[in-house]
């Protein structure tokens, strides 16, 4: 039962891309009535002349041709001039549906939380985005176009075969139930094979994303043919895919070919006993001949009407069954919108793990951070620090227990108006493709390029920034390729000076930086946590030293809290870590 509620969705959610277009593809289903009834009647004005004109021919003969002979050419404009609109018109709109359709695809990926692609390859997705829904705008177009012009064909054909001779219609009529069941047929096994193919160039997407994005490390590791037969491997898998594919499309089409075959030869060899035996005359025959050669036709553009089928609801199977994934982080139905916020950050028996059979990450975590507080997390890798800031906008859920920003639940506040009052600046820097002003701009888009400026300034970011050919506007690449780790980091920084929020979380932002450039960072930091609460996240004990607060994480949870001066003097945790770390 569930399952036919799915197909009943998906195929309502299929036709409704359609609506927007119901102008142009009516336009389209009329040319396409038009152009299958020009078809039908062409035999039909060479039937007249044969059979009418020249089997006894008069005087007025040649202006009969002549007349007749006009209204083909008309019909053949006619036909022509549909033709093209089909062609046309009709493939932009499957263009407009396709373009539709990776649009909604594209928004939905941008409401799917992080755990969502923790479990995910960018080039699977990619794939969706791209190959499934390209398929997808060919099924849009010729699908209804092809149904249309092949019933009408088929249906009128018939018609007129059985109106010249019903026992030769009848012998057409023999073919079709076994046609209809060897299509089936290998119909269904050019579906799987489809599928399968679809999910191959998929994986490979995914494999040729996964070596150029690590590119630098393979040639750094001389690791080339470990690639090269990695993606061997995916791409050999999508040729086998494919040669059970085109087996099960030459069994399908060249099947339809020889059974359309057979019916000719038994359309000839029984139209000529007939001929013989005076029940039916030559002309008829030839009209008859031309007739078949339309009711194949149809038989023709269902095979390609299953092909295109397949591939786009095989396809369009693929895109739903992102569509149907939930975010599984979402505003609440009574989520109120975020303003003047102070700061305060509280947890509150706070237990996270990221997927159901792992251990928890946090355990029964209460802490309280007050509004303007500069706050640090140290500790060992792998404690949680990372995960406990993820926590406060929202990337993750909380299993159990509440985070409460100025006594709001988060979880009652809506998504933008959160993250919109949080800064943050990952341990992992990604910069966009485009200039120096975009990258920064990102953090605040409607700005002037001063207040950009100002941004860069007290990020220690405007020396090395002007020093670049094009200054601003220059272009820094694919992730931000042409700069240093540390003035990629500077960068990153500088969009959240922009930003100005009242929380900040800084993830081992300074780890990437050279002596000098994290003490000019060290310094701007300090003027930015002025009236701003900050979570600083840092491996370098010796960025943290100024915190109001320094938290020390471990496996069991907070074990120690304070200033610097305060956990030296404790000589605990801390005091070892920071012992260590002077000695190195």
């Amino acid at each position: 039962m569930a399952k036919n509620t799915t197909q009943h969705y998906r195929m309502k959610k299929f036709l409704s891309y359609y609506i927007p277009y119901l102008r142009l593809f009516f336009a389209d289903m009329g040319c396409a009535v038009i152009q299958s009834a020009t078809t039908l009647l062409l035999p039909l004005c060479i039937s007249y002349i044969t059979k009418n004109i020249l089997t006894e021919p008069t005087a007025g003969a040649l202006n009969q041709i002549y007349i007749m002979g006009a209204i083909m050419l008309a019909l053949v404009i006619v036909h022509t001039a549909c033709n093209l609109f089909v062609s046309y018109q009709g493939h932009v709109m499957g263009a407009f549906m396709e373009r539709d359709v990776r649009s909604e695809l594209f928004d939905h990926y941008q409401k799917l939380s992080f755990t969502f692609y923790d479990e995910q390859k960018t080039g699977l997705l990619m794939s969706r985005l791209t190959n499934d829904s390209l398929n997808l705008a060919e099924l849009y177009h010729h699908g209804p176009e092809d149904i249309v012009i092949s019933l009408l064909n088929f249906i009128g054909a018939f018609i007129i075969l059985i109106n010249i001779n019903v026992k030769l219609a009848l012998i057409v009529v023999l073919f079709l139930p076994i046609m209809t069941v060897y299509a089936f047929y290998f119909n269904k096994k050019m579906n799987v094979a489809l599928r399968d193919s679809l999910d191959r160039i998929a994986d490979i997407n995914a494999q040729v994303e996964d070596t150029l994005g690590g590119i630098r490390v393979v040639k750094s590791f001389t690791n080339e043919q470990i690639e090269k037969t990695k993606f061997a491997y995916e791409n050999n898998r999508f040729v086998d895919s494919r040669r059970y594919g085109y087996k099960s499309e030459s069994y399908f089409y060249e099947g339809l070919v020889a059974f359309t075959q057979l019916m000719t030869i038994s359309v000839v060899i029984f139209g000529g006993i007939s001929i013989v035996n005076g029940s039916l005359d030559l002309s008829d025959l030839l009209t008859f001949i031309l007739y078949i050669g339309i009711l194949i036709e149809p038989i023709k553009r269902f095979g390609n009407f299953t092909r295109l089928y397949q591939e786009g609801i095989t396809g369009f199977d693929r895109i739903m069954e992102i569509l149907e994934t939930q975010p599984d982080i979402q505003d609440a139905a009574n989520a109120i919108k975020l303003t003047h916020v102070q700061g305060n950050i509280e947890f509150k028996d706070v237990s996270f793990k990221y997927k159901e059979g792992y251990s928890y990450v946090l355990k029964n975590l209460s802490l309280n951070i007050k509004a303007g507080e500069y706050i640090a997390l140290v500790g060992f890798s792998g404690v949680g620090k990372t995960t406990l800031c993820s926590l406060i906008p929202r990337f993750y859920e909380v299993d159990k227990g509440r985070i409460l920003l100025d006594g709001k639940n988060i979880k009652n506040v809506t998504l933008s108006s959160l993250r919109r009052n949080i800064g943050i600046v990952q341990q992992e820097t990604y910069l966009f493709a485009g200039t120096v002003l975009d990258n920064i701009r990102y953090g605040k888009l409607n700005t002037s390029k001063e207040e950009i400026i100002e941004a860069a300034k007290k990020a220690n970011a405007h020396d090395f920034i002007v020093t670049l050919p094009e200054g601003y506007d220059t272009n820094i690449g694919q992730r931000g390729i042409k700069l240093s780790g540390g003035q990629k980091q500077r960068l990153s920084i500088a969009r959240v000076f922009l930003k100005n929020p009242p929380i900040i979380i800084f993830d081992e932002a300074t780890s990437s930086l050279d002596n000098t450039s994290e003490k000019a960072i060290k310094d701007s930091l300090e003027k930015l946590t002025e009236n701003r609460t900050t979570i600083v996240i840092a491996h370098r004990l010796s960025t943290v030293r100024n915190a109001q607060k320094i938290l020390v994480l471990t496996k069991e949870g907070i074990i120690e809290q304070g200033t610097h001066e305060e956990l030296i003097a404790l000589d605990g945790n801390y005091a070892n870590l920071y012992n260590m770390q002077l000695k190195l």
